[in-house]
């Protein structure tokens, strides 16, 4: 069953915010948890979703903002398609000041797209939307959003999803665990947290009830 929202964390973060509607609420999960379907079933129900992944790939492509600023730092990971990300997560995830480098170029510029998306969210008048955000805890951005939603499910079942990705190997997927904040403890902060490992019919029915009533 769904979590209910902790509405002592919900109502600190909306006082903290001081901001006008929309309802922003943060979506996010750990690998393979399942946070990618639940983006899918907003944009369903016409909630306007912003992904910070989709972002940082356009911002990454031939003509990319971060790509000029990316190929002075790394040069070696970027090409005429833009920045090669294998060839950038191979370099930074070996060297924390790599990885604090690239951050530093990264995270201002996808804040700024954000930033013009809930601005247009507020100019339109729309009562609630999505940030699709991964790295929502390990980014201290808790209290950016109104409600904070973590797709959950069981260990056993995250790793069988994400090593049958492309390219995945079991170092690689320990790598990127160790790099997220713990399951257990995104369940425990967020507001909301919803199952995915009760079959996709049942998770789909949970996430559509519970925008419903956020879009209410």
């Amino acid at each position: 069953m769904a979590k209910r929202p902790h509405r002592r964390h919900a109502s600190r973060r909306r006082a903290l915010r001081h901001r006008r509607p929309p309802l922003i609420i943060g979506l996010t999960g750990s690998i393979a948890m399942g946070k990618s379907t639940a983006a899918a079933v907003a944009r369903f129900l016409k909630i306007p979703v912003f992904d910070s992944d989709a972002a940082v790939h356009q911002l990454m492509g031939p003509n990319g903002a971060a790509t000029a600023l990316i190929a002075k730092k790394f040069p070696k990971a970027v090409g005429a398609q833009g920045v090669d990300r294998a060839a950038l997560g191979a370099i930074v995830f070996a060297d924390k000041k790599a990885l604090r480098d690239l951050e530093a170029i990264v995270h201002p510029l996808v804040r700024r797209e954000n930033e013009r998306f809930f601005r247009t969210a507020r100019i339109q008048r729309t009562a609630v939307v999505v940030h699709d955000i991964p790295l929502l805890f390990e980014g201290n951005r808790d209290r950016d959003f109104d409600l904070i939603v973590v797709v959950s499910a069981p260990a056993f079942l995250q790793r069988q999803r994400a090593l049958r990705r492309p390219g995945m190997t079991a170092a690689k997927l320990d790598a990127v665990l160790a790099s997220q904040t713990p399951d257990h403890k995104k369940r425990f902060r967020a507001d909301v947290a919803i199952p995915s490992g009760l079959g996709k019919r049942e998770t789909l029915r949970r996430i559509q009830r519970f925008l419903t009533l956020a879009h209410a």
